[in-house]
């Protein structure tokens, strides 16, 4: 049910221009829906949808992550590459870390968090939860996550575990 209301509501929000919404657009919308709601059951067979995405203190927890410690740290990563840029003071090489993240979610926001991030690139995560991060000066071969990518992994777990 779920899906179907997410998908209805998506493409009346796509085709809306301000006025009142065409029954002919509405008409296509349920059949858009009804059809994305039995793909997505063939394909996930046994999954649970879960409604904690709609939550209002995750939107804001995420928003106030985005707009604080991300702005922040975006921010020292571009001053740092920057003065490698500069200086060519770099010595990059791909690192291994595991932040223990056990949610898909919570990884998808470190690894996007950390890729996003001048200066690192995540390459792969493997089957153990292992990030492996390309990084433009490797300070210690064993990093912390502090060292690697500040706060992310906290936030990750703090808004998606």
């Amino acid at each position: 049910m779920f899906i179907f209301v997410v998908s209805f509501l998506m493409y009346l929000l796509l085709v809306w221009s301000g006025g009142a919404i065409p029954l002919i657009e509405v008409l296509i919308a349920l059949i858009l829906a009804s059809v994305v709601t039995v793909a997505f059951r063939s394909w996930h067979r046994g999954r649970k949808i879960s409604t904690r995405g709609l939550d209002p203190k995750r939107w804001f927890g995420f928003f106030h992550y985005l707009f604080g410690p991300f702005a922040v740290g975006l921010a020292k990563a571009n001053i740092d590459v920057a003065k490698r840029v500069i200086t060519g003071n770099i010595r990059p090489g791909i690192v291994k870390v595991n932040p223990g993240l056990t949610n898909d979610v919570a990884k998808t926001l470190l690894a996007d968090s950390i890729t996003l991030t001048p200066g690192t690139l995540t390459v792969d995560v493997d089957e153990e939860g292992s990030f492996y991060i390309h990084w433009i000066y490797v300070e210690d071969e064993n990093p912390t996550e502090e060292q690697l990518y500040g706060s992310f992994g906290h936030w990750a777990r703090r808004l998606a575990e």
